[in-house]
């Protein structure tokens, strides 16, 4: 009859193997834990370089969206007070205007300005230049003259002072996004050209812009 008893050498065998395979594991666990705390030291350390590094493609003013030019911070004005004065004057063209051509236009600038306003009015807060509350004096002046006018005399000063206003400004518009270092007022230009040459075409959609008017912009351009 054949034995039944374990091997000791065999026993002793096993009992190596898993005191080895319980040492691997431990090793590995220790790696694990070294490699995740020195990569959340990086990770640390990377975040808290940041705003340095931030801070040091940040130029004095205009942030890391350029330098600003005084030309730049007056763009921003005149197209913060063209809607300050054109958006009254869309409303207006709703009550007082004869034509159907005008009220259109009207809404046009109603809606073309309050979009670039809302741009102004960030641009000008993280660029920290100050912008106007109110027109100018002349602005509100158009505005008044509107107010009291009515049906055709309406349409036609509506259109003689919208169309000499933007032609004015579209010649700003290019000069400022061809020389401007700014991203943020780059991208106000673009947008604010494209609002200008709709609120134009609209304007002479009417079929009431007038040679006098467009000689009163060629006269403003600089020879």
């Amino acid at each position: 009859m054949k034995s039944h008893a374990r091997n000791p050498r065999a026993t002793s065998n096993r009992g190596r193997f898993i005191a080895a395979a319980l040492a691997l594991t431990t090793v590995i666990a220790a790696v694990s834990v070294w490699l995740w705390q020195r990569n959340s030291s990086a990770d640390e350390s990377v975040s808290a370089d940041l705003p340095a590094a931030k801070a040091a493609l940040n130029g004095p003013q205009g942030g890391s969206a350029g330098a600003l030019s005084a030309l730049d911070k007056t763009f921003l004005t005149k197209v913060r007070q063209a809607g300050l004065w054109e958006m009254p004057a869309g409303r207006l063209a709703q009550t007082h205007a004869s034509s159907e051509a005008i009220k259109r236009a009207g809404m046009h600038l109603l809606e073309g300005h309050s979009k670039l306003d809302e741009l102004a009015r960030e641009d000008s807060e993280a660029l920290s230049v100050p912008i106007p509350d109110q027109a100018t004096a002349e602005q509100q002046g158009w505005v008044d003259q509107l107010k009291n006018a009515r049906g055709r005399a309406f349409d036609q000063l509506f259109v003689d002072l919208l169309r000499a206003s933007h032609g004015k400004i579209f010649i700003t518009i290019g000069e400022v996004r061809a020389t401007t270092k700014n991203t943020m007022i780059r991208r106000l230009a673009t947008q604010t050209n494209n609002t200008v040459q709709d609120h134009m075409d609209v304007l002479e959609d009417t079929g009431l812009v007038t040679d006098g008017t467009l000689d009163d912009v060629a006269s403003t351009i600089p020879k």
